[in-house]
C-alpha cells in the first residue's frame, strides 16, 4: 500500500501545474522563494520581440505546446517599444498581441514575464507608467504575472534605472501590492552589481534581471563574479534572459561554455527564460526557418539550440 500511495503522490505532483506548485512569488532573504518559501527555480522560454517574424509565434497554441512538449514552466512575453510598430506607434496592435500569450500562459498554469522590451526605457517613461497600470489593474492577484519592467539598460547609469523603475515601481503598487516585479541593471543587465550596492528601497518583493550569453568570450568567469558578489550583497536575481550563443545573438554554440553556465544556474537555482523563440538564421534562434507557427514542431524543425533547450526542460521536469 506504501508503495502505491508514493505512486499516486508522484503522479499527483506532475499532474499540479507549476503555479500550483509553487503559488505567489515573493522576494525573501535576497532569494525569490515560492509560497513554501522555497526558490522555485523556474525555466522556461523566451518569445522574441513582438515585431519582424518573431511576432508570427504570439499564440496560445504556441504557448500551449511549450507546455505540453518542452515542460516549460514560464514564457517571457518581449513586448517590443521603439521599433516600427512597436507599442509607441502601435500601442493596441501590441496589446492584441501580446495579451492572448498572457491569458494563455495563465490559464495554462504557467508563469509568464510581462516584459517592456526596451533598451531606452528611461525616454519612454510615460508609455511604460500608463502600460504597467493597465497590467497591473487587469493582472492584480494572479499569481502568474511578474512585471519585467525594463528589458536592457545600455549605457544609462544605475542611478538614471533606479529613477525609473521607483516611478514605474509606484505605479504598479498602486494596483497590485504583491506581484513580483524584476527591475532592470546597467550594461545589458550584467552590472546587478552596481545595483546591489544601492538597491531599491521601500518596496516589497522586488528582484533584478541578469542577463548573458553563455559562448560569448567577455561573458564568463567575470560576469559570475558579478552576479555572485549581488547576490552575497542580498540582491534577489531573475535570469530573464540568456542564450547558447554570443550577445549579438549569433556566433558560435560552445556546448562546454552552455554547459557551465546551466550548472551555474542549477547551482544557484536561479530561475531563467532561454532567448527565443523566433525562426530568424540565427544562432539563438530555437526553431528552424519556416518552423510552424502554432507549435507542434518536428525535431528537425529545431535548430541545435531549439533541441538543448527542450532536452533540458523535458529533464529538469522529470526530476
Amino acid at each position: 500500500m506504501r508503495i502505491v500511495f508514493f505512486i499516486l503522490l508522484s503522479i499527483s505532483a506532475f499532474a499540479q501545474t507549476p503555479v500550483r506548485r509553487h503559488g505567489a512569488l515573493r522576494v525573501e532573504s535576497g532569494r525569490i522563494v515560492d509560497q513554501h518559501g522555497v526558490p522555485p527555480q523556474l525555466r522556461g522560454i523566451s518569445f522574441s520581440w513582438s515585431v519582424w517574424g518573431g511576432r508570427k509565434y504570439y499564440s496560445p497554441k504556441v504557448v500551449d505546446w511549450l507546455v505540453k512538449d518542452f515542460k516549460t514552466s514560464l514564457v517571457r512575453v518581449s513586448m517590443a517599444i521603439e521599433p516600427k510598430n512597436g507599442y509607441l506607434s502601435d500601442p493596441e496592435g501590441q496589446k492584441k498581441t501580446v495579451l492572448p500569450v498572457i491569458d494563455r500562459a495563465v490559464k495554462k498554469g504557467i508563469y509568464v514575464l510581462i516584459d517592456w522590451h526596451d533598451h531606452h526605457a528611461e525616454k519612454n517613461q510615460e508609455a511604460s507608467r500608463l502600460f504597467f497600470a493597465e497590467m497591473a489593474k487587469r493582472y492584480k492577484g494572479v499569481p502568474n504575472v511578474i512585471y519585467e519592467i525594463w528589458n536592457e539598460p545600455d549605457h544609462q547609469s544605475w542611478e538614471v534605472i533606479k529613477a525609473y523603475a521607483e516611478v514605474i515601481i509606484a505605479e504598479i503598487r498602486k494596483h497590485d501590492p504583491d506581484n513580483l516585479i524584476v527591475v532592470g541593471s546597467p550594461r545589458w543587465d550584467q552590472d546587478v552589481d552596481i545595483a546591489a550596492a544601492s538597491p531599491i528601497e521601500g518596496y516589497r518583493n522586488i528582484a533584478y534581471s541578469f542577463h548573458f550569453y553563455a559562448s560569448d568570450s567577455s561573458h564568463q568567469e567575470k560576469l559570475r563574479a558579478k552576479a555572485e558578489k549581488a547576490m552575497a550583497a542580498g540582491l534577489a536575481l531573475f535570469v530573464t534572459e540568456w542564450g547558447v550563443g554570443e550577445s549579438n545573438g549569433d556566433g558560435i554554440f560552445d556546448p562546454e561554455k552552455t554547459q557551465t553556465w546551466y550548472d551555474w544556474m542549477e547551482q544557484h537555482r536561479l530561475s531563467w527564460a532561454n532567448w527565443n523563440i523566433t525562426d530568424k538564421k540565427e544562432t539563438t534562434a530555437l526553431l528552424q526557418p519556416g518552423a510552424p507557427a502554432d507549435g507542434k514542431w518536428k525535431e528537425d524543425e529545431l535548430t541545435p539550440a531549439g533541441r538543448y533547450i527542450r532536452t533540458q526542460l523535458r529533464i529538469s521536469y522529470r526530476r
